[in-house]
């Protein structure tokens, strides 16, 4: 049986490889392989966003209450597993909206039971800490599937990427099922407390009376609307410009980042409960627009995947402090995984929205135009979070009464 700690660190690490190899590999294959228009692309991923958006706090809310936190993980590797083989083997678009709308689902799940997982097996002073390293195997796990997946799309073709899900889905479920089961506390699961102290959770009313939340929710949509086109559109004027070398070169854009991202989050660990939270994050906030704005500059692969390096720091910063600021602002109200489904119910439509509406302006501007319209809502968010959003580390239950009814 494998330690705990070692476990959660095999989790993360080959569940990146399942998602990733379903993340920008897909829009990319469907553009430059399967000749689709960027606006069917979009209209594919918006509806599967909307989907998994209708569904995600819903989702976060049954996970609170599930003690199966091992089989919901589990389920979405199998999920991950058949929406690969259904792009695999019928890439057209009614099996394609199907695969995505699997894969929205799993994903709405496979988060927030992780993060949950992880709250019920360490203590509150140990969070911050383990935390970052979820994250660094995550982006471990990324780096290895972009060589794997950059590998196997050079030798053999983009479409043979997906068959790797499977293989990777099997090692997922193989380390989520080596914790054991009764090792998870599943009220500190869910921000509660620890078994037997007699709390309630709160009503679900708690996340629009908690002022913090709503800010960060704000912060996320504007965030995500930014984030979530730039990769696969950096992608696909690469594959443009070199299509025999397309997966290889989505992967050193992927590679470029990550191997930025895996430092980052062992920083954020360390330092989070030593620095705060909010000017860590005000770092991932600035550097978005930037980001943005530097793609125009030049067509240069080389240029191009430098610039990635930037997505390492800001993309790398949100995902390691995301579930501690949530865990911060939702201490003790049992509704942390509701917490974590309604922010990423706002993330989804932020990114769903941008799918569409990024396609469009590129189909009808170019490439550097809906690079700098993304830029504009990454400032957007900056500015949000600057003025607004308070330090989350010393939020005691008083001041997140108070802030939360505006006082």
């Amino acid at each position: 049986m494998l330690p705990i700690s070692t476990a959660l660190d095999a989790l993360n690490f080959f569940s990146a490889d399942v998602r990733n190899a379903l993340g920008p590999y897909v829009n990319v294959y469907l553009v430059t392989d399967r000749h689709w228009t960027q606006t069917a692309a979009g209209l594919v991923a918006t509806g599967s966003g909307l989907l998994g958006i209708a569904l995600q706090t819903p989702i976060g809310a049954a996970i609170d209450v599930i003690r199966a936190k091992r089989g919901i993980i589990v389920l979405t590797m199998a999920a991950m597993s058949a929406s690969a083989s259904i792009i695999f083997a019928y890439p057209t678009f009614w099996p394609m909206a199907l695969a995505f709308a699997i894969l929205a689902l799993a994903g709405d799940a496979f988060v927030p039971a992780v993060a949950a997982l992880t709250l019920g097996l360490v203590s509150r002073e140990e969070l911050a800490r383990r935390l970052g390293r979820n994250s660094a195997f995550d982006h471990g796990g990324n780096i290895g599937i972009a060589i794997v997946a950059g590998a196997v799309g050079y030798v053999f073709s983009q479409r043979a990427v997906f068959m790797l899900v499977p293989f990777f889905a099997f090692l997922t479920s193989a380390a989520t099922l080596a914790i054991p089961a009764d090792a998870i506390d599943h009220d500190k699961a869910r921000d509660l407390g620890s078994n037997g102290d007699g709390r309630a959770a709160a009503g679900y009313g708690v996340l629009f009376r908690t002022r913090p939340l709503m800010i960060f929710a704000f912060c996320a949509f504007f965030f995500h609307f930014a984030n979530a086109p730039l990769l696969p559109l950096v992608g696909q004027k690469l594959a443009l410009g070199h299509p025999k070398e397309a997966t290889a070169m989505l992967s050193f854009c992927i590679v470029a980042a990550q191997g930025v991202m895996l430092p980052i989050a062992i920083f954020v660990g360390r330092n989070a409960d030593r620095l705060g939270r909010r000017p860590i994050f005000l770092i991932a906030f600035s550097v978005l627009p930037i980001r943005a704005a530097l793609y125009t500059l030049s067509n240069n692969a080389l240029w191009l995947i430098g610039v990635q390096l930037l997505d390492g720091v800001g993309a790398g910063i949100y995902q390691a402090l995301t579930p501690l600021v949530i865990a911060d602002i939702m201490r003790g109200t049992g509704r942390y995984n509701l917490a974590q489904g309604a922010v990423a119910t706002t993330q989804g439509i932020g990114a769903a929205i941008s799918a569409v509406a990024a396609g469009e302006v590129m189909d009808h501007f170019g490439y550097n135009v809906s690079f700098l319209a993304l830029g504009a809502a990454a400032v957007v968010a900056y500015v949000a979070f600057l003025v607004w959003m308070p330090e989350t580390r010393e939020l005691s239950p008083n001041s997140r009464a108070n802030t939360a009814t505006g006082m």
